[in-house]
């Protein structure tokens, strides 16, 4: 068949004019979809309003996107009417959820029970080096005697040598005193840092939800995109369905992120001895703290100030008394004693009727006592004392090794979180302007819908990334400070 050339330009231009007015029915459905139309496009329901945290919002070009919530009821419902007025929660920074965990946490109740306990037999064994006053009544009656015999004696004892056994218990107990000190302090440093990787991971939770929240909301973006592409005969289904799954596991990632910021705040209600179905706010950044000091500096301060070293050191200052009481045995024991004592054949034991006053009389007595042979006992006692000692010390070396290693892994994990805040700047960067891109040549009908996912899969990893490094950083400086036994319940002041 004959075409001359007048028709086919006429079918030319009649197929430019549809193919024009089918790009431009797409693009204005684009940008006045109603939010009817858009939440129908998304087939999005409210994930984490209420308890769960951040609403979801249908994203759009701009500041005007709707918001896609379930109904308030019950008290939220008039909360939200201003009929009932919010009560209103706590609020916890840093620092102040230090303060409240040392001041209510039980394993420092504990600790400091402990300290109290050690202080008390400190004191009763210097009770020790005094004398002591002891009183007995007696009441005796013989078979083949009609006659009763009642008895009363006082009398004051005092130690004058014990072979050193006295000295060292007392010493002993002074030194386990100060061990229950240190363990207090040891308890308060980790306590605090507990308190504070907790409060991070806190934080980083948060931000996680902020960061699936944007992609939820970039991913439901790009299904309605896809959908009105798809609508007028531009994108094949396959678009649609495979932005749908996209979003819903972005909703499941939304969803568990969320769940993650509960467990936190319940983990944080626990060590600041909170009820558990408390809501308090815990307020912060992860902002980044600059730390100045060397690793000479803290390898100094830990060994100086570490309470784990202070408690090594006493005890084996606890081993050398125990030693010299065992040690004690070689010696002579010598006790002397001032006494009065009286008998009668009445109650009141002054004497009879015969002999008023031969029954009460006064004696002072001093005794000496040494042990010549116990087949080794005492020897082996002192040897086992002594190779007891020696543990300790090693004990106390080996330590020492493991502080310094403790001291200069933390500097590395900081620095290196340090240098990952960095990296990570500037990958979210790349990747919100890859996105930006991306999303712009798919709305031109430049690029495809797997750009544009791939995009916003590598902006969501990014933002994780940055995250994890900031959050790893603070939990590092933490970590730093207890290594170098340094009490830094805010870390806002590094040195």
């Amino acid at each position: 068949m004959h075409i001359n050339n007048s028709t086919i330009k006429k079918r030319l231009r009649s197929f430019t004019i549809c193919a024009t007015a089918s790009l431009l029915l797409a693009l204005f459905a684009i940008s006045v979809q109603t939010p009817q139309t858009a939440q129908a496009a998304t087939g999005s329901r409210a994930i984490g309003s209420g308890q769960f945290g951040p609403q979801v919002h249908a994203a759009s070009g701009d500041s005007s996107s709707q918001t896609v919530a379930t109904p308030a009821t019950g008290s939220d419902s008039l909360q939200s009417r201003g009929l009932a007025p919010n009560p209103p929660k706590p609020q916890y920074d840093l620092q102040e959820a230090v303060h409240r965990a040392l001041s209510e946490n039980f394993s420092i109740l504990a600790a400091e029970e402990n300290l109290q306990s050690s202080e008390s037999w400190r004191k009763a064994v210097r009770g020790t080096f005094g004398p002591s006053l002891d009183t007995s009544y007696g009441y005796t009656h013989s078979q083949h005697s009609d006659d009763d015999l009642y008895s009363w004696r006082v009398a004051l004892t005092q130690d004058v040598f014990s072979g050193f056994s006295t000295l060292a218990s007392y010493q002993k107990a002074a030194l386990q005193r100060d061990s229950a000190t240190a363990s207090l302090a040891k308890a308060r440093l980790d306590l605090i840092l507990t308190v504070q990787q907790n409060f991070f991971a806190y934080l980083k939770a948060v931000e996680d939800v902020r960061s699936a929240q944007d992609s939820y909301n970039r991913l439901a973006e790009q299904l309605r995109v896809t959908s009105s592409f798809y609508n007028v005969g531009l994108r094949p289904h396959l678009d649609v369905l495979q932005a749908e799954a996209n979003l819903s596991e972005a909703e499941d990632v939304l969803l568990r992120a969320n769940n993650s910021v509960e467990i936190q705040r319940v983990r944080l209600n626990t060590l600041l001895n909170l009820p558990l179905d408390s809501q308090p706010e815990y307020i912060g950044q992860l902002d980044f703290i600059p730390f100045t000091g060397s690793l000479d500096q803290c390898l100094e301060q830990a060994y100086r100030q570490r309470p784990d070293i202070n408690m090594a050191l006493k005890s084996i200052d606890i081993a050398q008394q125990d030693k010299t009481s065992a040690a004690s045995g070689f010696y002579p024991k010598i006790q002397g004693e001032l006494a009065w004592a009286t008998q009668g054949d009445q109650w009141s034991a002054d004497g009879n009727d015969n002999r008023p006053t031969k029954y009460s009389e006064w004696s002072v007595k001093l005794t000496g006592n040494l042990n010549l042979f116990k087949w080794g006992n005492t020897y082996y006692d002192v040897q086992q004392n002594s190779h007891n000692i020696a543990r300790l010390r090693a004990e106390e070396a080996d330590l020492r090794q493991e502080v310094a290693y403790q001291v200069q892994s933390r500097l590395l994990e900081l620095d290196n979180a340090a240098k990952r805040i960095l990296v990570a700047r500037k990958g979210l960067a790349q990747a919100s302007e890859a996105y930006r891109v991306a999303s712009a040549r798919y709305r031109s009908q430049v690029g495809t819908s797997i750009d544009v996912l791939d995009a916003q899969a590598t902006l969501t990893a990014a933002e994780a990334s940055l995250t994890g490094a900031q959050a790893d950083y603070l939990s590092a400086l933490a970590a730093t400070y207890n290594a170098i036994g340094e009490e830094s319940p805010g870390l806002s002041a590094a040195q």
